[in-house]
């Protein structure tokens, strides 16, 4: 996980320009994957500026020719329309060319973006889970979500305009070195200053962009929350858009603090190569003068060696620009295949080959433990737990006890630091992960609120089959929101989401039952509910787990409360307290034992009831109730 959280150390110069090749290989692919015909339409304009761009030259040293020869009065004049028709030829051609290029351009970076989106999508949603536990990797994520979308197009564009410019330094070149020999070695010299600061300024934009990458990754955070609906209530409760703001200026000063500074390195690095070059542009036409001055050259081979000149050398500029941005950018997309690369195969690393057997057999933590990523208190302490075909288990403890973090691993989506989760009698880590998860259901108190319709957010519970409408309803009636669902403006199609036109919006409650819904509708042989009803009012509560058992029809299950009297109905309730089972029995066992269980019971049993504070086995109710369950 290190890995991938923070990425590998730096390589040396031999072996990265080794994978900065093969990322070149890999940019171009992209491209051609994402749009075969946008991609040989690019080739072909590239080359046709290149080409139009070099024929000019000779088109200039022709039409300046025929303009010498003519004279007053003289009939020659029709000579020069040939030159001249060429000359507005190729430049229209280049102008044309040079604009379709910009639009094809734009929609081939859209094509990419949109194939490099997916990839990073398809790593970050099958990474194993603790993944999301550093900060390290949402750094990285942050980096490699922002450069995936632009960075292989900058590639390859970056290879274009140096293919492009090369064929058009290749033919602006012949005719200058026809001239004169000397002036295309001078001008070739002129670019190498370029080279060595284009490299420079791309290790200092990649250094500073890693730099910033918590700084901007809390400024959007920032700025989400002041435009957020789930936080727009408590920013105006507690008036904080005024700490809100501040922070925001304060993150952004910072940040531009240090943006200043890394422009004027880079504006120096950019003079000095540019003033080498200018340097050298000025010696070529010094040579070009004295060679004139000679007889070496004619006056019209002059001037279009002056046109060809300054044609060549920005041809030479924007080679050495297309070399720079490929550099550049392959800094950042060594980066992004990195990651996902490392992503990929954390991935498979955390998949068994195996099929899980038919049916379902089972599930056992057999002394597991877990501790989060960069925590040294552990989650969870040598449990031991089993949930049998068909049984009910209700798991309760006070806030922070380890019941969501329990859920999770028997679910699959974490693997314990030590012991080991058993599906039936086969150790869950050697099983295929997504045949595991086919037959897992789970409904954490954090569910999505989907923005899409309501036949949706229950219709993922199962989104690798086509939606079955009749068992969109049949879900929703089990779960009590048929009704809610049916009223909505335009049924089951409704948006439940006012970010949309159109949209609607549902109660906390009425959101719960979707998602129980959509739990429901995955049909799985084990479901996991933690806090299904904490939205819900007691009587809705009680209504919902009155039919659990009927709904469920001899699925396991586990659900996680802290609501004692949903609890006691199930076939188990086990007890957890800092990480460990302190407790495990029937509603009557516990009571009898008069343990930790019988303790919480009471306390919440008499809230409802009266609000007595009596002791409780030897201590206040006032101690027990400041432990939340």
């Amino acid at each position: 996980m290190a890995d991938i959280a923070t990425g590998g150390a730096p390589e040396h110069d031999e072996r990265r320009g080794r994978r900065l090749l093969r990322l070149l290989g890999g940019s171009l692919r992209v491209s051609w994957q994402a749009s075969r015909p946008l991609f040989v339409a690019m080739l072909v304009l590239q080359v046709l500026v290149a080409a139009a761009l070099a024929g000019q030259v000779l088109v200039v040293a022709a039409l300046l020719d025929s303009l010498l020869g003519l004279t007053d009065g003289s009939a020659a004049l029709v000579s020069v329309t040939g030159p001249v028709l060429a000359l507005a030829g190729l430049t229209a051609l280049a102008t044309v060319a040079g604009g379709l290029q910009g639009s094809v351009r734009r929609v081939l970076g859209e094509h990419v973006a949109r194939l490099m989106a997916e990839e990073v999508q398809a790593v970050s949603t099958s990474v194993p889970l603790e993944h999301f536990e550093s900060a390290a990797f949402y750094d990285r994520l942050q980096r490699v979500r922002v450069n995936a979308l632009s960075r292989p197009f900058q590639v390859t564009q970056g290879m274009f305009d140096l293919v492009g410019s090369s064929i058009a330094t290749v033919g602006v070149g012949a005719a200058l070195m026809a001239l004169h020999p000397v002036l295309l070695p001078l001008l070739a010299v002129g670019g190498l200053p370029l080279l060595v600061t284009g490299r420079r300024e791309g290790r200092l934009e990649f250094a500073f962009k890693v730099a910033q990458t918590t700084n901007e990754r809390e400024r959007i955070y920032t700025n989400y929350v002041q435009s957020s609906r789930d936080e727009a209530k408590e920013i105006r409760a507690f008036q904080s858009a005024g700490w809100l703001q501040a922070r925001y200026r304060e993150l952004y000063r910072t940040y531009l603090a240090d943006l200043a500074r890394h422009v004027r390195r880079r504006a120096l690095t950019n003079g000095v190569g540019n003033l080498a070059a200018a340097v050298v542009l000025a010696a070529v036409l010094v040579v070009l003068a004295l060679l004139i001055t000679r007889g070496a050259v004619s006056f019209s081979e002059a001037g279009a060696a002056v046109v060809a000149v300054r044609m060549l050398q920005g041809q030479i500029q924007g080679i050495f620009g297309g070399v720079q941005q490929i550099f550049e950018s392959g800094l950042f997309l060594d980066d992004v295949h990195t990651f996902l690369e490392e992503g990929r195969a954390a991935a498979a690393a955390a998949d068994g080959a195996e099929d899980p057997p038919d049916g379902f057999p089972g599930v056992f933590a057999r002394a597991v433990s877990f501790t989060y990523p960069g925590s040294e208190r552990p989650a969870l302490r040598h449990v031991d737990l089993a949930l049998r075909p068909g049984e009910v288990v209700a798991l309760v403890g006070t806030n922070g006890s380890g019941k969501t973090t329990l859920a999770k691993l028997l679910a699959g989506l974490y693997a314990p630091t030590s012991g080991e989760v058993l599906w039936g009698d086969r150790p869950l880590a050697s099983l295929r992960a997504s045949a595991v998860r086919t037959q897992v259901a789970v409904i954490f108190q954090d569910f999505v609120h989907y923005a899409y319709t309501a036949s949706w957010n229950i219709a993922l519970g199962r989104p690798e089959a086509p939606v079955d409408h009749e068992r969109v309803r049949r879900s929703a009636r089990v779960a009590g929101v048929d009704a809610a669902l049916s009223g909505l403006p335009d049924g089951y199609e409704s948006r439940l989401s006012r970010m949309f036109p159109g949209g609607t919006e549902l109660s906390g409650g009425q959101w719960q039952r979707v998602a129980i819904a959509r739990a429901f509708y995955r049909d799985a042989a084990l479901v996991i509910l933690d806090e299904p009803t904490a939205a819900m009012d007691p009587l809705a509560e009680h209504d919902l787990f009155a039919s659990l058992r009927a709904t469920l029809d001899g699925r396991t299950a586990l659900f996680v409360s802290h609501r004692f009297s949903t609890v006691r109905s199930a076939d188990r309730i086990v007890v957890l307290d800092d990480g460990a089972v302190v407790e495990e029995g029937s509603h009557d066992e516990l009571m009898e034992l008069d343990g930790a269980y019988a303790e919480m019971f009471t306390v919440q049993a008499r809230s409802y009831l009266d609000g007595a504070s009596a002791p409780t086995n030897g201590r206040s109710e006032a101690a027990a109730t400041d432990r939340p369950i």
